[in-house]
């Protein structure tokens, strides 16, 4: 999961896609007769929506309860995103409205989980009135003990960052979930250093989760008909695990093979890939397997080696390329390809601009996150590059990068007419319940009538038609 920089996108997103733009999330009714109620708003990238499935597990073993209604918790908790400056300030406002809430039952627990959490640490609690404890990404097993203090009347911290936690013995409980596709983190941190990013310091350093807890999550995953997984990590690629005893090691590919063994009717797949580190060897397992979707995110940020060098991707255009040509040259013209791109990065010039154009037009991605740079306090860039490209030119840029897009998305999207899709039905579309809504096997939604079926289904789909975000078509027998 790439960094979220400033946001336009085209609106195809799916569930990853859509958290990534800051969108909000807010825990669903749960009632075994816990004696407290625990309420979770998630904003930001989606491991922050896995984390706060975590956060409900703990929770309920200290005996709460989850509420979609906030009047009736006893604590609320905002899990934050940092990426921007703009996902902070939505928290910040959503705190002065909580305050109303606060007012009327003054024993309400207040918490400010994740990200913005570790950023900001105790100075949060000065800053916003209402907060009563804070808590960092690596410290949600303390939450029990936190709530302890505050309820003794003591405000409460644990910003602490982790080597070693990845949560890999807490089964997460599966909030706003459509019962069809499940998120499973396989690692936590970040060991790139991307100078635009602050998620190594909010989230810490990289490491990866036990390949057989995460085999037992997705088994369980499938006992309850589940019928898709993504595999969550910052950068899924540098996922490698060893055994306490050094006996087995476990890569991306081969952990991808793993899950994909575990049920053929299992759909899979996963995000974020970092162009450094995408082998041909996790290429070559997503064609060994046919229920391991052909879809790669696979962030740019920029098509010029000199911005690249600036933002320390770690790779140059002709490396990005030439991991583009592997994945057509194994997994054909049909594997879907997106991507993020930042327009005006420091010093970026018209020309470097230009190159990132080029790249897409070489790429042909399906659908792209498209920012401008906004500058973030903490990071490489804020301490060593100036922020030197005018707000009208970024945005100016930002325009070409999105119609770009538009066009390429709505060219991809047209070679799928007249094909049959094989499509998993998440839902009733946004527009009608006589009408289905689900993805193909390249992330694309796809909208069909109904007829006799229903979520959970796999339809085969004959596209008819198409928009720049969307496939039309009908079932087919």
């Amino acid at each position: 999961m790439d960094p979220i920089v400033d946001l336009d996108f085209i609106d195809n997103r799916t569930p990853e896609q859509a958290s990534a733009s800051c969108d909000t999330k807010v825990t669903e009714e749960t009632n075994t007769g816990k004696s407290r109620k625990l309420y979770i708003e998630s904003y930001g990238c989606q491991m922050n929506f896995s984390d706060s499935e975590i956060v409900s597990s703990i929770m309920f073993e200290q005996g709460f309860d989850t509420t979609s209604d906030i009047e009736q918790a006893d604590v609320v908790f905002l899990n934050t995103c940092s990426i921007r400056e703009k996902a902070e300030q939505t928290v910040r406002n959503r705190l002065g409205q909580i305050n109303y809430h606060k007012k009327k039952k003054p024993e309400m627990v207040i918490g400010v989980l994740g990200c913005m959490a570790e950023r900001l640490k105790k100075s949060l609690l000065d800053e916003e009135k209402i907060v009563d404890l804070v808590v960092g990404p690596d410290a949600y097993r303390d939450l029990p003990n936190l709530i302890n203090e505050v309820d003794g009347g003591q405000k409460a911290v644990n910003v602490l960052l982790s080597r070693e936690e990845t949560y890999a013995d807490i089964s997460p409980v599966r909030l706003n979930s459509n019962g069809v596709s499940a998120f499973v983190s396989i690692m936590r941190g970040c060991d790139n250093m991307c100078s635009f990013c602050v998620v190594p310091f909010t989230r810490g350093r990289e490491r990866s989760r036990d390949a057989h807890s995460i085999v037992r999550e997705v088994q369980a995953l499938v006992a309850q008909n589940y019928k898709e997984v993504t595999l969550l990590g910052q950068n899924v690629d540098s996922y490698k695990w060893t055994s306490e005893d050094g006996t087995e090691q476990v890569n991306f590919a081969q952990l991808l093979e793993m899950v994909a063994l575990i049920n053929p009717g299992l759909r899979v797949r996963f995000s974020t890939s970092h162009p450094k580190d995408i082998t041909d060897e996790v290429l070559y397992t997503m064609k060994k397997y046919d229920n391991i979707c052909k879809y790669i995110h696979l962030p740019a940020q920029s098509g010029n080696s000199r911005v690249l060098e600036l933002m320390n991707r770690t790779y140059d255009r002709e490396w990005y390329i030439n991991r583009v040509d592997a994945i057509r040259r194994i997994l054909g013209d049909e594997c879907g390809i997106s991507s993020d791109m930042i327009s005006g990065f420091c010093t970026e010039t018209e020309e470097e601009h230009q190159d990132t154009l080029s790249l897409m037009d070489y790429v042909q991605y399906d659908y792209s996150y498209m920012f401008f740079y906004s500058e973030r306090p903490g990071t490489l860039a804020a301490r060593k590059l100036e922020d030197d490209i005018p707000l009208e030119v970024k945005k100016r840029r930002l325009a070409e990068i999105i119609e770009k897009q538009r066009e390429t998305s709505l060219a991809r999207n047209k070679r799928d007419i007249g094909r049959v899709h094989k499509v998993l039905v998440e839902g009733f579309s946004k527009k009608s319940n006589e009408q289905l809504s689900g993805r193909n096997d390249q992330n694309k939604v796809v909208i069909f009538d109904k007829k006799h079926y229903k979520k959970g289904d796999y339809v085969n789909v004959f596209v008819h038609d198409c928009s720049v975000g969307t496939l039309f078509g009908e079932a087919v027998d």
